[in-house]
């Protein structure tokens, strides 16, 4: 009787990290190390809009290294906020700051590059 209800747990728990997985689409974090990158301050990247989410409120970036984090370049979703994303489209050369905490991340302040 114990197996069928360990199955179900264990089914469930690897369909949480699939629902979780989804809530950042595009984002590739092949040979990553997410739990010594986790910082308290804001990190600065420069990046390329590649896709904006109103409902979500979320914007997708394909970003250069950075630094802070030892990131790889990459492309990735980014929480962001309505009055942030005023004057942005997609294709737009940004600089930004985020934070990244909980395996979350949310921009601080984005701005259009001039070229």
């Amino acid at each position: 009787m114990s197996t069928p209800l360990i199955t179900a747990g264990a089914l469930m728990f690897a369909l949480s990290f699939s629902a979780i997985a989804e809530d950042m689409p595009g984002m590739k974090m092949d040979g990553m190390n997410m739990e010594s990158s986790q910082a308290a301050a804001p990190a600065s990247a420069e990046g390329t809009i590649k896709a904006i989410d109103v409902e979500r409120h979320t914007v997708t970036l394909a970003h250069g290294p950075v630094a802070a984090l030892k990131w790889p370049p990459m492309t990735m979703g980014f929480k962001v906020t309505e009055e942030q994303l005023k004057g942005l489209q997609i294709g737009d050369k940004v600089d930004f700051e985020f934070l990244y905490e909980g395996g979350a991340s949310k921009i601080v302040s984005i701005r259009k590059k001039q070229l």
